[in-house]
C-alpha cells in the first residue's frame, strides 16, 4: 500500500521554531512528528510513501534518505515551489500512485491514535472515491454528511470536523480538474455535489491533536506525554 504525507506547509504560526526546522520535523514525544507518522503508516501496511516539501525542503530530503532504510519504507520527495495546498500537492504526485490500489493521505501536523487499518477497511467496503476521517470537535470548517456520504459544507452548529487523514481511490485523479494551488476539501465538496461517494469514517474515541500553533503544539506534547505516542 502507498501513502502521501502532506508536509509542505510553511509553519508560520510555529515561529520561531520553524525558522530553523520544517513543521513536520518538530519533535513530539521525543521524535520528529514525520517519523512517528511514517512508523504508523508502516504498521498499517504502507511500504511506499511520498512526502511533499517546501519550507526547509533540504532537511526533509535528508531525513527521508536517512530514515527510509531503517523504516523499511520506500520514500520519495515531492518538491513544491510554490506551495500547492493539499489538492495541488496530491495532484502533482499523481504519478506515484500509478497502480489501481487505494492509498492513504495524511497531514503531517496531526497526532492521533486513529486506526488506519480500520479506515482503509471501511474505504474498501464502501468502495468510496474517498473516505475522510472525521470527528465531533470544535472547528470553523465542518462538513455535513447525510446517509453515509458527504453532502457539502456544514451550517454553523452542525457537521463533523475533518481530521486530516483520508483513504483515496486512484479513480480520483482523472476527476481532479482543478489546476495550480487548490484544496482537497474543495475537490471533495465539488465531486460530492456531482454524485461521487465521499464517505465519513468517524473516530470520536481515542485522541486527536494538531500542532498548528505553539499553544496547540504544547497541548499535543502534553497529550503524548500522558498517553504515549500512538502506535
Amino acid at each position: 500500500m502507498k501513502a502521501m504525507v502532506l508536509a509542505a506547509g510553511l509553519g508560520t504560526r510555529l515561529k520561531p521554531l520553524t525558522d530553523t526546522v520544517p513543521k513536520c520535523l518538530v519533535e513530539v514525544g521525543g521524535m520528529p512528528l514525520l517519523e512517528s507518522i511514517l512508523c504508523r503508516l508502516k504498521a498499517a501496511g504502507v511500504d511506499a510513501a511520498v512526502v511533499n516539501a517546501h519550507h526547509h525542503s533540504g532537511q526533509v530530503a535528508d531525513f527521508l534518505r536517512a530514515k527510509g532504510p531503517a523504516l523499511g519504507v520506500r520514500l520519495e520527495l515531492s518538491l513544491e515551489d510554490p506551495v500547492l495546498e493539499t489538492g495541488g500537492g496530491l495532484k502533482k504526485a499523481a504519478a506515484f500512485f500509478a497502480e489501481d490500489e487505494p492509498f492513504l493521505v495524511y497531514n503531517a501536523d496531526v497526532v492521533t491514535d486513529l486506526d488506519l487499518k480500520a479506515l482503509m477497511a471501511e474505504h474498501r467496503r464502501a468502495d468510496a472515491l474517498a473516505t475522510l476521517a472525521v470527528r465531533d470537535r470544535k472547528s470553523a470548517r465542518k462538513l455535513l454528511f447525510k446517509d453515509g456520504r458527504l453532502a457539502g459544507r456544514a451550517p454553523e452548529g452542525q457537521g463533523l470536523a475533518f481530521s486530516g487523514i483520508h483513504a483515496c481511490s486512484p479513480r480520483l485523479f482523472p476527476l481532479m480538474t482543478e489546476t495550480g494551488v487548490f484544496s482537497l476539501s474543495d475537490v471533495w465538496v465539488r465531486l460530492a455535489a456531482g454524485g461521487a461517494l465521499i464517505a465519513p469514517f468517524r473516530h470520536d474515541g481515542g485522541f486527536w491533536a494538531d500542532i498548528g500553533t505553539l499553544e496547540k503544539l504544547d497541548a499535543a506534547r502534553k497529550l503524548v506525554t500522558e498517553r504515549g505516542l500512538p502506535a
